[in-house]
């Protein structure tokens, strides 16, 4: 498949309780090997803890504050700084500034019809106690 170009204004965005995800590389675009979200935080909101079981993951913070969790170790994370996450690792990405948090996530390989697999931990041991 040749490649294609992505507008953000084209871009398919999903809303969810904490942000907004924007679907700009993945198998429906013809990707088989990386999936890219454009994802916006608001001010308190939190993706919880979760894993990709068959796929690694790098966060890149564009604007706001990150608190990354990398299994039961966190950071924050400003603009210009960045996780990789491995394959199963349990993760949680949460805004803890009081302005809307803006960052890139890139999991690869592809994983089912939307590139992209969660399994989540949220209300497991020792994560759900964490926070």
């Amino acid at each position: 498949m040749p490649g294609k170009f992505v507008m953000a204004d084209e871009a398919p965005r999903e809303k969810q309780d904490w942000g907004v995800l924007g679907w700009l590389c993945n198998p429906p675009v013809g990707a088989e090997q990386l999936t890219v979200i454009d994802a916006e935080m608001i001010p308190g909101g939190g993706h919880n803890f979760h894993k990709h079981p068959d796929q690694e993951e790098v966060i890149v913070v564009l604007a706001g504050e990150i608190e990354q969790w990398l299994d039961q170790e966190k950071r924050t994370l400003k603009a210009g700084d960045s996780a990789f996450i491995p394959a199963d690792m349990v993760h949680a990405s949460f805004n803890v500034s009081g302005e809307q948090a803006h960052f890139l996530a890139i999991l690869g390989p592809c994983v089912g019809p939307i590139g992209y697999e969660l399994v989540d931990m949220a209300n497991e041991e020792p994560w759900k106690s964490l926070r």
